[in-house]
């Protein structure tokens, strides 16, 4: 089983639209998908809920009350909506259930801080160091040609890890989420530049960068 986690300590930064429409990447590319769910507020979950019965099949765990001890056994690609405000041992023992971590980071001085003090500390976890872990950055939510945007994209160009993409703020991933929706499970004509800023993302997780050797 492949585990994918998106984490970021800072709340808010949009963890639970990148999980579910990673989730549905996976799904509609034939794999058997689960996504674990962290955060008592249940929003992986809720958005499960509303997912209509004819787009393919996606468990959810609910991991903020029983961790992944619930994930079906035939679960190929298990996608974890890690909560916020973790640190410490929580964090480490967090990382040690992925092999690809993806982390989503919002154009504002508070985002970026706090991401500076997440990396840092997730970069000297030795399941990291040992690069049985391999994790990359991701723009989220962004407002292109703004200067808050150029500060973001060039303050996680300089991190140590890659850095896929910029995702901007489209009102279709509102959209896609309200229906139990991923942003591919829209129509082209209405998502098709979204698909393009997610290309990288695809090409990345697909590729055995985004795996332990």
């Amino acid at each position: 089983m492949r585990h994918v986690m998106v984490m970021n300590s800072k709340g808010g930064c949009g963890k639970s639209t990148l999980a579910t429409n990673i989730a549905t990447l996976f799904a509609i590319d034939g794999y058997k998908v689960a996504i674990a769910d962290y955060d008592p507020q249940r929003t992986s979950l809720d958005w499960l809920e509303t997912r209509p019965d004819d787009l393919p099949k996606i468990q959810g765990v609910p991991a903020y009350d029983e961790g992944v001890r619930g994930v079906p056994r035939d679960t190929e690609v298990l996608v974890i909506d890690a909560p916020a405000r973790t640190h410490g041992s929580e964090m480490n023992e967090l990382v040690r259930r992925a092999e690809t971590i993806l982390v989503p980071v919002m154009p504002s001085p508070i985002d970026m801080k706090a991401c500076a003090h997440f990396m840092s500390e997730l970069l000297e976890l030795g399941k990291v160091q040992r690069e049985q872990a391999k994790l990359a950055v991701i723009a989220n939510r962004v407002r292109e040609n703004t200067l808050m945007f150029e500060e973001l994209d060039k303050y996680l160009g300089k991190l140590k890890v890659p850095y896929l993409t910029s995702l901007r703020q489209s009102t279709n991933y509102l959209r896609a989420f309200q229906r139990g929706m991923g942003i591919f499970e829209l129509p082209e004509y209405l998502a098709g530049p979204d698909w393009e800023q997610w290309a990288p993302i695809r090409k990345w997780l697909g590729s055995r960068k985004s795996q332990p050797g």
